[in-house]
């Protein structure tokens, strides 16, 4: 199975899945390529590092979002993945983008959606008081943080917990979850 990997920061997520693929966790599992939004992510940086190669479709180099948002899906159809793994991709794309990878574009979530969607998942369920909250992998839609669920699991909130301490804790199951979910889905391809 072929994918595309997205990011704009660090490129944890990321970083699990090189690691899944290296050690035959995934051997079913092909990274094509890993992308940005940006110059200077530590995302593409870890890839190139794993010899994987990068692009970058820098948001700042466009007219508009729907340039970008063209070049985005070109790019990315270049490499003609199987899917295309948002991993901390902070841009929302388009219709032509998700029209383009319609089904085969997968998100993670830090909230157990359909609560909490948006790019500020984690504070919002602290501001909201949950006791339990957690992360989901889904299929990215038209919609925010809409698409069908294709995992979740629970992190419980601590009452000492910061947006940052419980991040970190759901990041760490996320990152079990995606290397899951693309096990999953390689088998079954």
């Amino acid at each position: 199975m072929r994918i595309v990997v997205l990011v704009s920061g660090t490129g944890s997520n990321l970083q699990s899945v090189i690691d899944a693929v290296a050690s035959k966790q995934l051997a079913d599992v092909e990274i094509a390529a890993v992308g940005a939004d940006k110059h200077g992510t530590y995302g593409v940086e870890r890839s190139e590092a794993a010899g994987i190669e990068t692009f970058v479709v820098n948001f700042k180099d466009y007219e508009d979002r729907g340039e970008w948002n063209h070049a985005l899906t070109q790019k990315c159809q270049s490499y003609q993945p199987d899917y295309v793994v948002s991993s901390g991709f902070m841009r929302i794309v388009g219709e032509e983008f998700i029209n383009a990878f319609d089904g085969t574009y997968i998100n993670t979530h830090p909230a157990l959606l359909p609560s909490f969607p948006g790019a500020h998942g984690v504070r919002d369920a602290l501001a909201y008081g949950v006791k339990v909250t957690g992360c989901t992998v889904h299929i990215a839609d038209a919609g925010v943080d809409t698409g069908p669920i294709l995992r979740q699991e629970s992190v419980a909130v601590l009452d000492e917990d910061t947006e940052e301490t419980l991040h970190e804790r759901i990041k760490v199951v996320e990152r079990r979850l995606l290397i899951a979910t693309l096990g999953d889905l390689a088998r079954n391809k």
